[in-house]
């Protein structure tokens, strides 16, 4: 891997080095480089020949920044909201005054602000990455593009912030791609609604406050302990969770509709495999994903349902633990440290998902919770491995196998768990989750959660406006079996489903001491067979009785097979 690093002082020439180094060592540099951002590099002088010019003259390209966050902000995109827009101009008005401030201090006493320029493998690759999944994604959720205009005036705010804040601490900017990442990594799991957008440029800011005040000294340096995306969405989760404040975000939708891309699963597994090419996190993400997996496998052959709803590891969660908890700089860099870090994910994931739960909380957040946590315990799970051996303990093939390169063979051993995971059908292709009649049968067998997850199925789709599933749901309230009787929702429930003309809902609107049920209507059916993925509105009759009866609904095998004669 080759990196270059560039030290460049305001009435200095530039100087370059370059190195070959792994990414362990890149990772060090960053951090030193992080650590000896100090007053050195600050010129001060107080000599006459330094002009107040000189010192404005330093403060060119975060004044341009701001002034580009405003013009951003009458983009069609933003203006069309207004507190979007305002939110736009309170951040450059933060940004302003901000320099303000710092200008009329160095009024007084002169010192130059200067960048160190420094480019990394680690920022700008990994924001590629993250890039091309807003980009497929994008294609299928529409409101991804629409938020690209977003992205990049956070992208603007986070540079010009930590610019600011680096120069307040007496310190040279680190110029490079570090910044990118950091918000494309934040975008992928929560942003909020226009009329709250003014939270996500707080959000940045506790991202960069945390990365430069909440440090400890690892390995005899000060560094930052959080991942700071990890760290201001962690923090975010509990506000939003305390308050009750999720509906101000994207992050349900967010999370549920990275599955109408097709393939997402293949697609985030071809990604991912760039980031662990590069940076040697394969052990990290790899151990994640095969302790979720394996969690899964356990839970549903001793329940007899999946663990997760439709899924043995949610997309969301399978597109975290590549993109989200690889940051070398926050985790253990040893082949069983890493892998301690992974399966600690993995659990901690697998445990949240019940918890929150338990407490009536949107599980959304497992995956996000735990990364700080994780964080924490780097230097513990440092401790633990120096105590061990771990190179006998994990890399039990000679050293000279890929010419020293393990994390070759650690690729090799994800790729085949992967394709067999592939090939079990546990990934991109159809699971017993997305079945209603599963959850159906599921729930008359007493099985755990069953009924609750057929409720929650059914209120998905009746939000979806499937008739059948918004009368199935006023037969529950109506019936009391499975849900507690409510004798006003059961009655919401078949109005709607009598709107969407299905002829059961009605009968049974009229008639209160019945609960009335039919077969799906063909429009329900292209509502509730989409497995995650777009709604089945192009899809030929047979084709979609067809599916029907792959998803065990009887009635559609008899008309299949009726169609096919």
């Amino acid at each position: 891997m080759v990196y270059a690093s560039y030290q460049v002082a305001c009435d200095c020439d530039a100087t370059v080095e370059t190195d070959e180094t792994d990414e362990t060592d890149e990772t060090d540099e960053i951090d030193e480089a992080d650590e000896t951002r100090s007053m050195n590099s600050t010129q001060v002088d107080t000599s006459p020949a330094l002009r107040l010019s000189q010192v404005v003259g330093s403060f060119k390209l975060p004044m341009a920044l701001t002034l580009a966050i405003f013009v951003l902000s009458f983009a069609p995109r933003i203006a069309s909201n207004s507190t979007l827009m305002y939110s736009f101009w309170g951040a450059s008005l933060v940004l302003l005054l901000w320099q303000g401030f710092m200008l009329i201090h160095l009024a007084r006493r002169p010192a130059l602000k200067d960048f160190s320029r420094a480019v990394y493998s680690q920022h700008y690759v990994q924001a590629m990455v993250q890039f091309s999944v807003y980009l497929y994604w994008g294609y299928y959720w529409r409101p991804v593009y629409d938020h690209l205009w977003l992205l990049a005036g956070q992208v603007m705010f986070a540079y010009t912030f930590g610019m600011l804040l680096a120069w307040s601490r007496r310190r040279s900017y680190m110029l490079g791609f570090g910044p990118i990442p950091i918000i494309f990594s934040t975008n992928l799991f929560l942003w909020f609604h226009d009329d709250w957008f003014y939270m996500q440029f707080v959000m940045i800011a506790v991202g960069f406050l945390g990365k430069e005040f909440v440090r400890w000294n690892r390995d005899g340096r000060s560094v930052h302990i959080f991942n700071p995306s990890a760290f201001s969405l962690g923090f975010f989760s509990l506000i939003l969770i305390t308050t009750g404040t999720t509906d101000l975000t994207w992050a349900p939708e967010i999370s549920s509709t990275l599955t109408l891309a097709p393939g997402i699963y293949t697609y985030l597994f071809a990604v991912g495999l760039v980031v662990m090419y590069f940076f040697s996190i394969t052990l990290v993400s790899g151990a994640a994903a095969i302790t979720l997996f394996g969690f899964s496998a356990l839970y549903a052959a001793i329940a007899g349902v999946p663990y997760f709803l439709d899924s043995d590891i949610p997309a969301a969660v399978f597109l975290g633990l590549h993109l989200l908890i690889t940051d070398p700089s926050t985790s253990p860099r040893t082949p069983l440290g890493k892998t301690l870090f992974g399966v600690l994910y993995g659990i901690g994931v697998f445990a949240l998902y019940t918890i929150l739960g338990w407490f009536g909380e949107p599980t959304l957040y497992d995956k996000l919770l735990c990364v700080p946590l994780l964080n924490l315990s780097v230097i513990g799970i440092d401790r633990l491995v120096r105590r061990i051996n771990s190179d006998a303990v994990l890399n039990l093939w000679n050293p000279s196998w890929f010419s020293g390169r393990a994390n070759v063979a650690h690729m090799m051993i994800w790729i085949s768990v992967f394709g067999l995971m592939s090939l079990l059908g546990r990934t991109d292709a159809q699971h017993p989750g997305d079945s209603v009649p599963f959850w159906e049968q599921s729930c008359s067998a007493q099985l755990p959660n069953a009924c609750d997850r057929l409720v929650s199925v059914e209120s998905t789709y009746c939000g979806d406006n499937a008739a059948w599933a918004c009368n199935e749901l006023g037969a529950h309230y109506r019936e009391g079996a499975i849900v507690d009787r409510d004798t006003d929702l059961a009655y919401s429930y078949f109005a709607r489903a009598c709107e969407l003309k299905f002829q059961a809902g009605c009968a049974n609107l009229l008639q209160e001491q019945t609960a009335l049920r039919a077969e799906p209507l063909e429009l329900d059916l292209r509502l509730m067979l989409r497995q995650g993925g777009k709604n089945l509105m192009d899809t030929p009759v047979f084709e979609l009785y067809a599916r029907a009866c792959v998803h065990d609904w009887a009635f559609a095998c008899e008309r299949s097979a009726a169609a096919g004669e």
